[in-house]
């Protein structure tokens, strides 16, 4: 299973990755879609940095910290991170929604990474409490 988390943990450091790629890009985003699906008016807003950090970093270091844990089999540590990171990424997606109006495709694939994540971790967790009980 660490393998299937540590893949997932690669394809968000990729969306990530994009996204920061387009929070530094100065000319237009090859993903204008529309004036509903544009990642250059996302990462460009003043939602895409905390604290001077850009979000996508801030992912980025997220999904690394995911895999690592993941290797590790530390499945309990694994399920609160991957809870916190889908929160965060839950109220980007609010802020995508309801405040923007605009969302961004590379942010929206994260948000798919990190929700797996989630449901995998909370199987995983309590599959392999069941067999440490079961023992």
């Amino acid at each position: 299973m660490k393998y299937v988390f540590a893949l997932l943990a690669v394809m968000g450091v990729v969306f990530s990755s994009f996204a920061l790629r387009e929070h530094y890009r100065t000319e237009d985003s090859p993903c204008h879609i529309n004036d509903v699906w544009d990642c250059g008016e996302v990462n460009h807003s003043k939602y895409a940095a905390v604290m001077g950090i850009p979000v996508a970093i801030i992912g980025i270091a997220g999904y690394l910290g995911l895999g690592i844990i993941a290797m590790r089999k530390a499945y309990g540590l694994l399920l609160t991170a991957a809870v916190l990171g889908l929160a965060f990424s839950l109220y980007l997606a609010h802020i995508e929604k309801d405040v923007l109006r605009t969302w961004c495709i590379y942010c929206v694939g994260s948000l798919g990474v990190i929700s797996l994540m989630t449901l995998l971790a909370v199987a995983t967790y309590f599959i392999s409490g069941t067999r440490k009980t079961a023992s």
